[in-house]
């Protein structure tokens, strides 16, 4: 795979300095960040500092765009991790010969007059990243009938099954959306959308390595779930809204349980939140509860939980954050399940050069936990960016969580988590 890589970029690389100008327009772009980090009392036990990370990493992004018309476009996208002193896989060991080349994006895309589409591997996001917000292979098809209406609808194949079985559709994972946009003037969008999850017989694999959010022990056959959304966003002068609604459906076919083998799911989530801007600052928030299960002996899984590639990013300790490596103990992190969360906060930029950000946030569980808990706690947060020179931007983060015994792996936390970090990062 890493020479498959390596073998890749060196062609679209070649191919792209060696056509001829007139049939070829070349775009390049990227991204670079570095950060360090140091993270503490994560693990949700007093005894132990085995969780405690102090560590220095770098990502750099290279993005390549063959623009062959003004209706075709063939996008690349690469990235490079390391650790500072890590294993010898990465670049940030000592010799630095990295051997590890990601393709994270590489689709094309092209225009028939109101239609567009989008056909490879390439970015998906779905409300807001409460559902999905990851990278995968599929097909994007969008028909723009007016500025006011478009018409969306996609397939992502998650997880190709055992090609060796009898079946060659054995074990596929599928997922399918559809999504209007319905635009009110400048002020005001609505996107109700439905997605379907399919699966005739799913992967074990699949299934402990991207659907984590279910019951422990559920061997799942077939599963047929949906869910019914709605994002909408409002912008009055300094004043913006947003607000999304989804229920999640479906069946599951669970080959563990002899008397009756169907789980049936059931689940919602809801958030909301808003920003007010006043001259060199604003005031911003926001809400959200996700379903919890309240029993894992019924047939009900009440629980939100999309399947996979789901990823929202909130407070710096519980919802991961800038520093995204680990949660603290009990909460969902970014993959929104069981919580109900509030946060209110104040950003001021008191120099052209600098931004601050206060926030608090507070948390809980709807279900209790194992321990019988639901707390998890008050974070408040604080954040400084600054341009160092133009281009290049520090951003210094502090956060502390009052950790209530939510969080915890015993239900009697006695040590607060903290967070401090910073990371430089540029654009070009």
């Amino acid at each position: 795979m890493k020479k498959l890589s390596i073998l890749a970029l060196a062609i679209i690389l070649v191919a792209a300095f060696t056509m001829p100008a007139a049939a070829l327009e070349n775009v390049f772009g990227g991204y670079w960040r570095t950060r360090f980090t140091s993270q503490n009392q994560f693990s949700g036990n007093d005894k132990t500092d085995e969780s405690d990370l102090q560590n220095v990493d770098t990502r750099t992004r290279l993005y390549y765009t063959a623009i062959l018309n003004d209706n075709l476009k063939f996008i690349n996208k690469f990235e490079y991790d390391a650790t500072w002193g890590g294993n010898s896989s990465g670049y940030g060991d000592v010799g630095a010969d990295g051997k590890d080349i990601e393709i994270k994006n590489s689709y094309a895309d092209w225009t028939m007059g109101s239609l567009n589409f989008r056909m490879g591997v390439q970015s998906f996001v779905q409300s807001r990243g409460f559902v999905f917000d990851d990278d995968a292979a599929g097909v994007v098809a969008l028909w723009k009938a007016s500025d006011a209406f478009t018409m969306g609808a996609y397939w992502v194949r998650a997880y190709e099954g055992d090609s060796t079985n009898n079946n060659s559709n054995d074990e596929d994972f599928d997922l399918l959306g559809i999504q209007p946009s319905i635009a009110f003037g400048d002020s005001m969008t609505l996107k109700p959308y439905l997605l379907w999850y399919y699966s005739d017989n799913l992967s074990t694999d699949f299934a402990d390595d991207k659907i984590g959010l279910w019951p422990d022990g559920l061997e799942a056959e077939e599963v047929s779930s949906y869910m019914v959304g709605l994002d909408f966003d409002a912008s009055f002068d300094a004043l913006g809204l947003w607000f999304t609604g989804i229920y999640q459906g479906g069946k599951i076919d669970n080959v563990d349980d002899p008397v009756d083998d169907d789980l049936d799911i059931s689940a919602f989530l809801l958030a909301g939140g808003g920003e007010f801007n006043f001259g060199s600052g604003d005031i911003h928030g926001e809400a959200f509860y996700a379903s919890g299960d309240g029993s894992q002996n019924d047939d009900d899984l009440e629980a939100f939980a999309p399947l996979f590639g789901q990823s929202y990013y909130w407070a710096e300790i519980m919802g991961l954050g800038i520093f995204d490596q680990q949660a603290s103990a009990g909460a969902p992190g970014d993959k929104i399940s069981n919580i109900w969360a509030v946060n209110l906060g104040v950003g001021l930029k008191p120099m052209d050069k600098l931004k601050l950000s206060f926030d608090a946030w507070y948390a809980a569980k709807p279900k209790d936990d194992d321990n019988g808990e639901d707390e998890l706690g008050l974070e408040l947060d604080v954040k400084a960016t600054y341009m160092i020179v133009e281009g290049l931007n520090l951003d210094l983060v502090g956060a502390y969580l009052f950790a209530d015994d939510a969080t915890s792996l015993d239900g009697d936390n006695k040590d607060d988590p903290f967070e401090l970090g910073a990371r430089f990062s540029l654009s070009f």
